[in-house]
């Protein structure tokens, strides 16, 4: 009788602890954003570009309608209120979204400027370039594809150059370097991270940081485990790296695809601030 018990009361607390981890993966950490600060150490940095703040917004996924999670996301930025925004792809899952689309990114918007860049859930639903340019356009944002777009604060500029998607686009990296002038401090936008590592160390001139998403950090993870992450993400799952051609950080986005679940992997809104200093060597940090 006494083993009984005990097989009913694991069983019981088995069968309880698997419900509230369900629960808190179904209901309550999809929408539990964490926003995280990151200060971007820039060489010569000019003084007009001290304390810029760049907020990045990937992997919404809007579908039918604007979740809770999207909604969630434009509260954090409203508060954080970044001069930059950037939208680094899949913000839409279909075309039946574009409407979605243009309504969120016009609430999304940087104080100084908003770019954005095209995800593979974009381009696989058949929204090239020119739909995204008028859809952002109507929004306010800018679309860059394999281009470069251009802030100026107090006489200073920021050049941000977006990369076409790597997995299911056409990223072309000389011809969005195009735009960048001599002396200008810049960052790359992109959605697939696992392109970095194709780009030869030597390239110049090199970002202040590379922005990335895609992964969604796992969206399902173990302790210290991290089960699948999609082609196109390569050997990054999200967090800082160091060691590619300049450092790169991959959000965990907002969204989620496949099972509106997350577990061990809350959405994410990072906001990054550029300082005046030298650039930070070595290993990946930990997301």
């Amino acid at each position: 009788m006494r083993n009984l018990t005990r097989r009913r009361l694991l069983s019981v607390t088995l069968g309880a602890a698997t419900a509230a981890v369900a629960g808190d993966a179904l209901l309550v950490e999809p929408t539990e954003i964490k926003v995280t600060h990151h200060d971007v150490p820039v060489p010569e940095l000019p003084p007009a570009l001290e304390g810029l703040r760049i907020g990045c917004l990937t992997d919404v996924h809007l579908y039918h309608n604007i979740s809770a999670a999207a909604r969630a996301a434009l509260e954090h930025l409203h508060r954080e209120r970044p001069e930059v925004v950037v939208l680094i792809g899949d913000i839409c899952n279909s075309r039946d979204d574009l409407a979605n689309l243009a309504a969120w990114a016009r609430q999304a918007r940087g104080s100084a400027a908003t770019f954005a860049t095209l995800g593979n859930w974009e381009h696989d639903a058949g929204i090239d370039r020119f739909t995204g340019e008028r859809v952002y356009d109507r929004a306010g944002v800018e679309l860059l594809y394999n281009s470069t777009g251009r802030v100026t604060v107090g006489g200073a500029t920021l050049a941000v150059v977006g990369i076409d998607d790597p997995v299911l686009g056409e990223p072309d990296l000389p011809t969005a370097l195009a735009g960048v002038r001599a002396g200008d401090v810049s960052t790359w936008v992109m959605h697939g991270p696992g392109y970095v590592d194709t780009v030869p160390r030597q390239t110049a001139p090199k970002p202040a940081v590379i922005l990335a998403g895609h992964t969604h950090g796992g969206q399902i993870r173990l302790p210290f485990y991290t089960p699948y992450t999609p082609v196109g993400s390569g050997r990054f799952v999200a967090g800082w790296y160091r060691d590619t051609v300049a450092p790169l950080y991959v959000s965990r986005g907002i969204g989620t695809v496949l099972v509106p679940a997350r577990l061990f992997c809350p959405p994410e809104l990072p906001v990054f601030t550029l300082r005046r200093g030298p650039p930070h060597d070595g290993p990946r940090a930990p997301a």
